[in-house]
């Protein structure tokens, strides 16, 4: 019967490392590519706060679409160096989309957003309920 061979087993080669989370760590962290999210409500608005430092607000989009509220950033950077016959040529691509399902009390015409030191705000403003249609009493027959 042969050994079960683990990672541990092969001692101090790289290769059987190569790909732990001490060593590229990226690899297996995907939490980090969707931002968090704050959401708040009193009584005139619901407000959504995303974190999102390091994304530029030209790169930012928000769109509604029915009782959806969706926002998205997508953004592509390219560098390319040659110095003393060596070139090096870097890229990197990075996106996400996050939906929200918009309540029915909220004014859809009057969503507002702001951004400021790495952080989205958006502001879902309550529509004006009638007092009367609040609360009533019901009389029994």
């Amino acid at each position: 019967m042969l050994p079960t061979i683990t990672k541990r087993s092969f001692g101090p080669f790289l290769m059987p490392r190569l790909f732990d989370d001490d060593v590229f760590p990226v690899f297996s962290d995907r939490a980090n590519s969707m931002p968090a999210v704050n959401i708040r409500e009193d009584e005139k608005r619901f407000t959504l706060e995303l974190a999102v430092p390091g994304i530029d607000k030209k790169d930012l989009k928000i769109d509604i679409s029915e009782d959806i509220l969706t926002i998205s950033s997508e953004s592509k950077t390219e560098s390319e160096e040659n110095t003393d016959g060596y070139k090096r040529k870097e890229f990197s691509y990075s996106s996400f989309s996050r939906s929200f399902q918009i309540p029915e009390n909220v004014n859809k015409d009057k969503i507002d957003a702001n951004y400021r030191d790495g952080v989205l705000s958006v502001a879902l403003p309550k529509t004006e309920v009638e007092k009367n249609r609040l609360s009533r009493q019901v009389k029994i027959s």
